[in-house]
């Protein structure tokens, strides 16, 4: 019997020694699984590596780690990410954007109208179900699962260049909020794309996961996800290594393309304060658009930022294309303090899902033990310091807050690949009595 052990034990230990060597000396395998976000404004791919343990967000071919989540079609092409947002402002009756708020869902006719309203595309009624209407050398429909396969497809490809070896298998992450219908038409159109998916995962569970919430001892993880166009605030209980959602409420009409807006309002009196008129063409605003997204996103690390844009300006307000006349310079600083009254009322509008939350989890906010921010618009400093006053404690912002998800996708991804070094899962807790509370 103690020979029998010993052979057993040296079996093991040879074993150990051989993955180490291995580990050592041996390139890793490539990850198999890729872990896709595919978010309302913006959509990530990342890869857990096996090995090293670290994860990598793929860049596109210009080094962007975030494709926005449009799709444009034209009578030659179906273009999706950067390409797609090009073409908005030329081609707007078909790009497409936000098919993740109709996915899945169910509408009333006259929700679907308002919801419609907002968007220059048109979007159809069938049978409850949202479809886009597409002109280009002749119309036709494609459905929102449609869309977003295109978006996953882009992003499955790009995992393939980066890799060098084709993927078939995915882990995805979606709204905690989704039911049942809509996780499935998430499935659906992974599966349009060519992908198997080996688990959906909830977005605040992904995103306390990149920040290793799943390895520590926390109880209360608050997670409050401001994108391009929506606010998702989420309360986990976190038992071991099971997350319960516990409360969710959120603005599905509050986002950085909010916050946005104002500055870009105010900027447009200006050219017509400095001008005489204001900016009407189409490559005008566009272009002014675009110096006013750049600005938003300087004076998140700056106190001040310059806006210098050359328009076409005139005196009719028809859209119609500019003039050939050499164009003036618009030039304006704008200041932190100034962004920050400009939007000052839509950044109260963030507590008021984050009181709500706390009031359904049956929390005090001094119980809360971890703070995640989620979503580019959370690195907006007046933002960050309304929740930290809130709570009398800095948030955790460890993670970039733009890839938050993806990273935590990812791992989960590199976790039913079965990659080493091991890691811990995450398992959710189902809460099918759990209703979102939204906000407008």
């Amino acid at each position: 019997m103690a020979g029998e052990m010993s052979m057993i034990g040296s079996v093991i230990l040879a074993l150990f020694l051989a993955g180490y060597l291995g580990q050592q000396y041996l390139p890793p395998p490539k990850p198999k699984v890729i872990g896709l976000d595919l978010g309302t404004t913006f959509c990530s791919v990342g890869v857990f590596h096996p090995g090293s343990g670290e994860v990598e967000v793929i860049a596109d071919e210009e080094g962007r780690k975030s494709i926005p989540s449009a799709v444009s079609f034209t009578t030659t092409a179906v273009l999706a990410g950067h390409d797609a947002v090009d073409l908005a402002d030329s081609n707007p009756q078909n790009t497409i954007y936000d098919a993740k708020r109709f996915i899945g869902k169910i509408f009333e006719p006259e929700v679907l109208e308002q919801e419609s309203v907002r968007y220059p595309f048109k979007v159809l009624n069938n049978n409850g179900s949202a479809e886009f209407v597409i002109s280009t050398n002749h119309t036709f429909t494609v459905s929102p699962e449609f869309i977003g396969s295109r978006l996953l497809l882009r992003m499955r490809k790009m995992a393939e260049g980066q890799l060098g070896v084709p993927i078939q298998k995915a882990v995805i992450s979606v709204p905690a909020e989704f039911d049942e219908r809509q996780r499935n038409y998430t499935v659906r159109a992974a599966q349009l794309a060519g992908l198997e998916v080996l688990r959906v995962i909830n977005e605040p569970t992904a995103a306390a996961m990149a920040y290793g919430l799943h390895k520590v001892d926390v109880f209360n993880v608050l997670v409050v996800d401001l994108g391009g166009g929506t606010l998702d605030v989420s309360l986990l209980n976190k038992q071991g290594g099971m997350f319960l959602t516990r409360a969710m409420a959120g603005n599905n009409k509050l986002g950085g393309q909010d916050f946005s807006q104002r500055l870009l309002q105010f900027t447009a009196e200006q050219v017509r304060q400095q001008f005489g008129v204001a900016p009407t063409v189409k490559e005008d605003i566009h272009r002014l658009r675009l110096a006013v997204e750049a600005a938003k996103l300087n004076l998140t690390l700056h106190p001040s930022a310059t806006i210098r844009v050359p328009l076409h300006l005139h005196a009719a307000g028809d859209g119609a294309e500019p003039p050939a006349a050499s164009p003036v310079l618009f030039q304006a600083t704008v200041t932190r303090q100034l962004f920050e009254e400009l939007n000052e009322d839509l950044f109260q509008k963030i507590l008021v899902p984050v009181k709500t939350v706390l009031a359904e989890g049956h929390l005090e906010k001094e119980e809360v033990d971890e703070i995640v921010l989620v979503g580019g618009s959370t690195r907006i400093p007046r933002i960050r310091r309304l929740i930290s006053e809130f709570f009398g404690k800095e948030p955790n912002t460890s993670v970039d807050p733009d890839l938050a998800v993806v990273t935590g996708v990812a791992i989960q991804a590199g976790i039913m690949g079965g990659s080493w070094p091991l890691q811990v899962s995450a398992i959710e807790i189902p809460n099918r009595h759990l209703r979102k509370t939204n906000f407008s």
